[in-house]
Parts: C-alpha cells; structure tokens; sequence
C-alpha cells in the first residue's frame, strides 16, 4: 500500500502526519510507528500524528511516541493541524476537545484546563502536587500538573546545566508515576519569561513540548514566580502561554511544513 505523509515541527518537534480522511491506512500498531518514528532507517520523527473523521469535532487527532506508545496530547503537533487546515477547526483528542486557530502570532491552541488533582497526573498515590516531598540528586520538590499527559516540573537556576539525558529516564520510569512522567527543568527569567527544557515520556530529549510549555507556565504561576501570560524559551524557540482567569490554557506559536513524501506500507512492517 503506497501511504502519502506530510512532515512537519513546531519549534523542532517534529511530526509525520498521516491523513485517514483522504486514503487508507494500515493497521496503526506500535511496530508500524516505532518504524515510521526511527531517525536511521524511517522517515524520522519525534510523534506520528494520525488524522482521522470525528463525530463530535472537526477531525480526530492519534498521537503516536517513538516506543510506539500512543498518548492523549501533544500542543505542538496541534499547532501543526491548525496550520495545515487552515482555519480554526475542533480537534478530538484522547485527552479531550482541543481548539486550534490560525492568527498573527502563530497558531493559537485552547489547550483547556489543567489537572491539579494527585489522580489527575496520575500520581501512585495522594501527595501535594504543588511541591511533591522527593528528589533525584539535585532535582527536587516538583510540580505535577497533568495537560492532558502527565508532567514534573523542576525550578533550577540553569536549566542548561541539568543532565536531563541521564536523570531524565529514571525520573520517566519511577513507580510514583503509573503512566510514567514528562520531565520538565525549568529557570525563571522574569515574571514574564521561562527558559526550558524537556525530556518527554517514550521520545525523550526534544527540542520542544507544547504541553511541558502549558504544564511548566501553569507550575510557575501557581507557585507565584511570573504573571499568568509568560513566554516560554525552549531550545527550538519560543512559546507564549496565558493561563486565564476562566482556567483554560492557551497557547501560541508557530508551525512548519517541511516536505511531502510516500511510502510503501510493506517497507514499515504494515
């Protein structure tokens, strides 16, 4: 089965999207993205992103990790199925409704209402998620907020001088996160700016999270150090993230086609 696919990154993140809606598909198993996914012998990405019909919104978006894990959010890729429909559109996703709309400053995404809550994250068991009471080395006291997918987020006074590569796996994997954890390091700059960086669940070091960008914004404010409209710095670019008095996150930043291809389906194990 020859399948077309559009390449694409917001901040770096990058994405193979595979449009259901215009052609068949094979069966979207977790050999199929881990092959599509591998940078050496596929085509390369950091999440395969699946569009499909949907009956309560626009279009259903599948979000696929290099493990071949599927999750529930990914804000940059939403960024990017703003940019190709061109319009604002309704996205269901496994974590929810989510809104994307072309503008000046980028694609906007509604990225809805933060988890709070131990259970939301999820967390193995109840603690304040504000200041959870562990440590790894030098990492310690996180914030945990679920956008969607679940996330740690560490103050530092350098994000830059974290081994995010060494302690990020382990703080990935640690039973105290049932459906393991995104790990975010974060410096505040000012009471309007982040620098970050993150270590996702199932891809690991990226260039860019959009929602480790919400996650990180809503810690920073909950704990008092910036004001509720904050520009986040990742190693790809910038993000600017509002948190509003109505409890919904948005967030806004660009999105980038790089090229169209196809392949043969036989050629990835489907």
């Amino acid at each position: 089965m020859r399948v077309s696919f559009i390449k694409m990154h917001g901040l770096g993140n990058d994405f193979v999207v595979l449009d259901a809606r215009v052609q068949p598909l094979p069966a979207l198993t977790g050999q199929f993205a881990r092959a599509l996914a591998d940078r050496r012998s596929g085509i390369g990405c950091d999440q395969l992103i699946v569009l499909e019909p949907s009956t309560i919104a626009d279009l259903k978006m599948r979000i696929f990790n290099p493990d071949g894990g599927e999750v529930g959010a990914c804000g940059n890729a939403t960024r990017a199925v703003g940019l190709l429909e061109g319009r604002a559109v309704r996205i269901e996703t496994l974590a929810g409704e989510l809104a994307a709309e072309p503008g000046s400053g980028g694609i906007s995404v509604d990225m809805g209402q933060p988890g709070l809550e131990w259970d939301q994250i999820p967390l193995a068991y109840a603690m304040d998620t504000l200041s959870l009471p562990v440590a790894w080395e030098t990492l310690e006291n996180p914030v945990a907020v679920s956008m969607g997918n679940p996330h740690a987020i560490f103050f530092v006074p350098d994000c830059d001088a974290v081994e995010l590569d060494r302690l990020g796996p382990e703080i990935e994997h640690d039973p105290l996160f049932p459906e393991r954890i995104n790990v975010n390091v974060a410096a505040v700059v000012s009471r309007s700016h982040i620098r970050l960086r993150v270590w996702e669940r199932g891809a690991g070091l990226t260039l860019a999270c959009g929602t480790g960008a919400c996650a990180t914004a809503v810690a920073a404010i909950r704990r008092g150090l910036t004001d509720r409209s904050v520009t986040v710095s990742l190693p790809g670019g910038d993000l600017s993230i509002s948190w509003g008095t109505d409890n919904r996150v948005t967030m806004t930043g660009p999105a980038t086609e790089s090229f169209r291809g196809s392949f043969e389906s036989a050629d990835f194990g489907a």
